[in-house]
């Protein structure tokens, strides 16, 4: 999240008048702040699936700068996703942003998020290897 939409979501719950502190004891949940600490979490568990599978894949079938460059861009090309995710929830107003109704949805953005931080460094790594075992 953007520093201006952080310091715009925390001037708002400031006027609502309801802490921080105060949502988290009573059990309400911010949508936005749960979903930009899931893509920074995910970001860092592909990033480092990323480094520990698909590098060590690469290095296997290539030497050199070829698998840090092919890290760095993989990396790069998942920032956008993962900004789409979070996109789509920091734009919510203060009410919908403790709107249990958007529960069901938040699970599902959620869960695709994990999916594809989880599931592309896999994908990949199969995908080198199977690569490799044909060239």
């Amino acid at each position: 999240m953007s520093q201006t939409s952080h310091d715009r979501n925390r001037a708002a719950a400031r006027a609502s008048g309801i802490s921080s502190r105060e949502r988290s004891a009573s059990g309400v949940r911010d949508w936005r702040r749960a979903m930009s600490d899931h893509v920074a979490y995910a970001l860092l568990v592909y990033t480092g699936l990323q480094i520990f599978m698909t590098v060590k894949a690469l290095n296997e079938g290539a030497s050199g700068l070829l698998p840090y460059a092919v890290l760095v861009i993989l990396v790069a090309g998942i920032i956008p996703a993962c900004r789409w995710f979070e996109k789509r929830w920091s734009g919510l107003g203060d009410a919908e942003a403790v709107d249990p109704s958007l529960a069901p949805a938040f699970r599902r953005d959620a869960a695709g998020l994990w999916l594809l931080a989880t599931g592309l460094p896999v994908a990949l790594t199969i995908l080198i290897k199977a690569f490799f075992a044909v060239v």
